[in-house]
């Protein structure tokens, strides 16, 4: 149902960062951060993005300042929020800045979006007819909650809007029991049989699904061959907990187009 891509590293600063690079066409400069080029040490080493899993608080401030970097935005234009896998949307247009919600939404130049994730699924929406972005936190109980439909909702025609599914948990490494395999049952190839009573579950195809529903055109939707199994590249929460969080992050002027005249180094 997606068309699948493989993300290439690219070096920003310390970090090597996996650029979204197909959203480049819309105005959009995105990518996802791995765990690499930080200072938390373990088990949060290295670029932990995450202030809420038990890190150093003045790694996670170093570390959010390289992404900063990164993106190229001024500090108070780097935009998170505390996730508590619901569906509230922040429309950062209308508030002075996010506190608690799973998705954010603007249509501002100049500012990042960020969502902060280790195995559930970094979404990003873009609008091809006007400024309008946003990024999606989108766990299983996001996604029965129905923080997809909440996002979309802030969008003026989902048939204009594309998607990118980042890396997250593959249905190989996410067992799951009765009390989530449940809430899928309806949701077609999304569960596979596992040992006793136990399953398989494909957050991505949940998510495919889902916006298929919502009205998101066929070849709108791409999503990102990496996954986070075994947490070497990506954090992991199933591969090891405590862990750290990478971040999908995205803004609408682009990085490129800032850089156009400078001099090769």
């Amino acid at each position: 149902m997606s068309i699948e891509l493989t993300l290439r590293p690219e070096v920003r600063g310390p970090l090597s960062v996996y650029g979204v690079e197909h959203m480049r066409h819309f105005g959009i400069d995105a990518f996802v951060t791995d765990r690499f080029g930080g200072v938390s040490v373990a088990p949060y080493d290295t670029l932990n993005l995450a202030e809420h899993v038990g890190d150093q608080p003045e790694h996670v401030r170093e570390n959010r300042r390289r992404v900063v970097d990164a993106i190229g935005v001024d500090p108070q234009d780097f935009v998170t929020s505390s996730q508590v896998h619901g569906n509230t949307v922040i429309d950062v247009d209308a508030t002075l800045r996010a506190t608690e919600g799973d998705a954010l939404v603007t249509s501002q130049s100049g500012v990042a979006l960020v969502v902060l994730v280790a195995d559930c699924v970094p979404v990003l929406l873009v609008d091809e007819s006007t400024s309008r972005f946003g990024v999606v936190h989108a766990g299983w109980r996001g996604l029965v909650a129905g923080v997809l439909a909440s996002t979309l909702a802030h969008f003026e025609d989902p048939s204009a809007v594309h998607a990118f599914i980042g890396p997250c948990i593959s249905r190989e490494a996410y067992q799951v029991g009765p009390e989530v395999a449940g809430h899928f049952a309806g949701t077609p190839g999304s569960l596979y049989d596992d040992v006793g009573d136990r399953s398989r579950l494909d957050l991505r195809r949940v998510v495919e699904v889902q916006l298929d529903e919502l009205g998101l055109l066929e070849g709108h939707v791409t999503c990102a061959r990496q996954s986070t199994d075994g947490g070497e590249v990506f954090f992991s929460d199933r591969a090891q907990r405590p862990c750290g969080r990478f971040g999908l992050v995205a803004k609408r002027s682009s990085y490129y187009e800032s850089h156009m005249d400078e001099d090769p180094a």
